[in-house]
């Protein structure tokens, strides 16, 4: 169903509000201001130093409200820019001391204070521009004679004549007095467009500049550019960042006229759009129509995420600015809600893309972050789940410090924070006396601490079974042991007979390659080992998707004791680099049979957390790869060079009980002469001379 677009047709309807602009003739910048009032344009390009706010000693003039007006600045009749005038409002605030005698007057006088009905108020006032990519500063002086001081009543204004900025553009204003006596003014100007400008023939920029309409269709937003045949524009899409230079997403060239197609899922409220004509000095008008369109904010808090970068720092990635706080919670198993700790511990602001720390002495899989926006919660994650583990059956116990060392302990629990020790009939209350105990004996570990109050974290397993009778914990241990016997003797069978399980993952780089791939496959197939290789699962990866087959294999192949191989080829060491150093997945979207790139995010987490020993390995072929080029962190696990080292490989994927060394041996040349073949097809194909095609970085020289 189409969508209102209310926005776009205020900001880029087909019929734009035109505007009739006042003229001024010349390049020079000038003042002026209300009657009574004198002024003065004292410097027309200032260093910006606005200062802290200081005590004002007397009556003083202070800016109240800033007033904008469009012009044009013509050097001639038909060579004008857009200028923004600007009135600064000016009010009078402190009041004069009466001297107590005319000496004491006189002192007065001659430190700037004169008596009321003589004295006159002067102030500097600096008026700050800032339209990417330029700034500027000019200062204007303003003095009020003693008739027109009211105390807290406006005395007038001062206008300036005025700041160029480009069409379109958005242009901050600051105002403040020097010395600083109150808070700086601000104010932020949208400029228009071309369209909007009943006098855009005399502006020289617009008269070739592309016209850009925007409009809805279901789920589409159409950018049509209505410009002539065979004109060329540049059309650029951008982010548009509060702080720093905008961020770029799409860019083109093209010659008119267009239509270009978004799909609603990309827009968001940062979203803008840049047209200019491919011409010398052309000016770029930019829009950003989407700003107000409630999709588009729903598409921003879609697309943020929550990211750890070490156990004491994260930050919330999101294409735009957001007004956000972040607090802790405490996430319980069981699916309750994650509990705020507010208090003890308060809101903080969160700024996108800026690194934020919570005071935090440890961290533990259970504190999670809530991420809200105008009271609503819009984001939540346990950060710390990733690199701890899963959720623990632990209970989490606030302490309260008041004065005199008084100190008041209370459990959080689903149903509130329960006082310690307390008659009620929870599980925290009735362990109430244990967890005193497990604290006063450092137990549990403290998780936060200030002055008001501290965390502590105390695990509750051990209370779960000491409340196991015991004869029936015997029963249980008894029955347990017997199944495990029976289960094990009946898996030590089975595997016997099946072989033990290997997981064969490959970078596909080319055909050729997995046709190599394949030819190792089927070689040790022909052993005790039951290969799982995507070659010959393509049907139901293609169904489940790379990811999803390639999580069931490496949990049914781990569980039943197997390895997973990691097959190095130059392709291979690619991704693995690109993932080490970007820190996520490696670019693009996953193919629908590209297990191995999917796979690098279920792998990486072993090799960092020390679980892969003992169920990994790695090979590489002699030829095509040095092992020594595999990245570091992946050779914390054997890897082998293939056919060389053989019998190695061999034994390593071998059951626990391996075979005697002389069948081990047999093993090996039984493989080797299955994959010489395809070896010598890889690196010898039909019709190249030898040594066949370039070896990948570190490869040997054949031996």
């Amino acid at each position: 169903m189409p969508v209102p677009w209310f926005l776009l047709s205020l900001a880029l309807g087909r019929s734009p509000i035109v505007l009739s602009l006042e003229r001024l003739v010349g390049p020079q910048d000038a003042t002026h201001c209300s009657p009574g009032l004198s002024c003065h344009l004292w410097d027309s390009d200032i260093l910006c130093l606005p200062g802290d706010i200081v005590p004002a000693p007397g009556p003083v003039l202070a800016p109240t409200h800033l007033q904008t007006e469009l012009v044009l600045r013509c050097r001639k009749e038909t060579y004008c820019d857009l200028c923004v005038r600007v009135a600064v409002h000016l009010a009078v605030h402190g009041h004069w001391e009466e001297p107590e005698d005319e000496e004491k007057f006189g002192g007065a006088a001659d430190s700037g204070v004169e008596e009321p009905r003589n004295a006159s108020l002067q102030a500097q006032v600096v008026l700050s521009f800032q339209a990417y990519p330029t700034a500027r500063c000019v200062l204007l002086e303003v003095q009020v004679p003693a008739a027109l001081v009211q105390f807290g009543q406006s005395v007038g204004s001062v206008v300036y004549d005025c700041f160029e900025a480009a069409l379109g553009s958005e242009v901050r204003i600051w105002s403040y007095t020097q010395p600083r006596y109150e808070k700086e003014l601000n104010l932020t100007q949208q400029l228009p467009d071309c369209r909007g400008l009943e006098v855009r023939n005399s502006i020289p920029s617009c008269w070739a500049l592309p016209w850009l309409n925007v409009s809805a269709d279901g789920d589409n937003v159409h950018l049509v550019l209505n410009v002539s045949e065979e004109q060329h524009f540049g059309l650029s899409l951008y982010w548009n960042q509060v702080q720093g230079p905008p961020k770029p997403r799409w860019h083109k060239n093209l010659t008119g006229p267009q239509i270009i197609t978004l799909n609603h899922t990309d827009l968001v409220p940062c979203l803008c759009i840049q047209v200019w004509p491919l011409e010398p000095d052309s000016v770029r008008t930019n829009i950003c129509p989407f700003r107000e369109d409630p999709r588009a904010h729903q598409n921003l808090w879609r697309a943020a995420r929550l990211r750890l970068l070490t156990l004491q720092s994260w930050l919330l990635d999101a294409p735009c600015s957001l007004p956000a706080e972040a607090a802790l919670c405490w996430q319980a198993p069981g699916g309750d809600p994650c509990q705020p700790l507010v208090p003890p511990l308060s809101w903080e602001n969160v700024t996108v893309d800026k690194v934020l720390e919570f005071p935090l002495l440890k961290v533990h899989p259970n504190l999670c972050v809530q991420v809200n926006s105008w009271e609503k919660l819009q984001l939540q994650k346990c950060l710390w789940a990733d690199s701890l583990g899963p959720l623990k059956d632990d209970v989490l116990l606030l302490e309260t410090r008041g004065p005199q060392d008084n100190r008041s302990l209370c459990a959080l629990e689903p149903s509130g924070c329960t006082s310690l020790p307390s008659k009620a009939s929870t599980r925290a209350a009735r362990l109430g006396e244990y967890l005193l105990q497990d604290l006063q004996s450092g137990q549990c570990l403290q998780l936060w601490d200030d002055d008001l109050g501290a965390l502590w974290a105390c695990p509750m397993d051990k209370y779960i079974h000491k409340r196991w009778a015991l004869l029936w914990l015997a029963c249980l241990l008894f029955a347990a042991a017997l199944s495990l016997i029976l289960l094990l003797k009946k898996d030590h069978a089975k595997a016997a007979a099946r072989g033990r399980a290997a997981l064969l993952l490959y970078s596909a780089d080319d055909s050729d390659f997995e046709r190599l791939v394949g030819a190792l496959a089927s070689a040790l197939c022909q052993l005790p080992l039951r290969v799982a290789v995507d070659l010959w699962s393509r049907r139901e990866m293609s169904a489940q998707g790379p990811v999803a087959w390639f999580h069931a294999q490496r949990r049914q192949t781990l569980q039943e004791g197997g390895v997973v191989v990691l097959l190095f080829s130059p392709g291979a060491v690619a991704l693995c680099s690109e993932w080490l150093q970007e820190g996520v997945s490696a670019p693009g979207a996953h193919g629908p049979h590209d297990a191995f790139r999917a796979s690098l995010s279920c792998v990486l987490p072993d090799f960092l957390q020390g679980r892969a020993l003992g169920r990994y390995v790695g090979a590489c072929f002699d030829r095509l790869l040095h092992p020594d080029s595999v990245p570091a962190l992946f050779r914390t696990v054997p890897v082998f060079s293939l056919p060389s080292q053989l019998p190695d490989f061999l034994g390593a994927l071998q059951q626990p009980r391996a075979p005697r060394p002389g069948r081990l041996q047999e093993r090996a040349e039984q493989v080797s002469r299955a994959l010489q073949p395809a070896l010598d097809s890889y690196f010898h194909p039909p019709g190249t001379p030898a040594p066949g095609r370039g070896l990948g970085p570190g490869a040997g020289d054949g031996t």
